[in-house]
């Protein structure tokens, strides 16, 4: 006799299907594949040689001035 006869994957998928809904199994491996997607991009980006960072420009430094403090405070 076989280990998983028909009735007995039958028997399993209706027990998943009580557990889990038929609408949630769909979206379970929607998010297994994103995941599987996600992994495979960031395989890709470790392959790749990193690219050299240029220095922040005078338009980001003007978005975060520094704030100097007055160190004469009048007492």
């Amino acid at each position: 006799m076989d280990l998983f006869s028909p009735w007995h994957l039958l028997l399993i998928l209706i027990i998943v299907f009580l557990l889990f809904g038929a609408g949630r199994i769909p979206r379970l491996m929607g998010d297994m594949a994103k995941g599987v997607k996600a992994f495979k991009a960031g395989m890709r980006e470790d392959e790749q040689p990193p690219t050299p960072q240029s220095p922040p420009s005078a338009i980001e430094s003007e978005m975060h001035p520094v704030e100097h403090r007055d160190t004469t405070a009048k007492h």
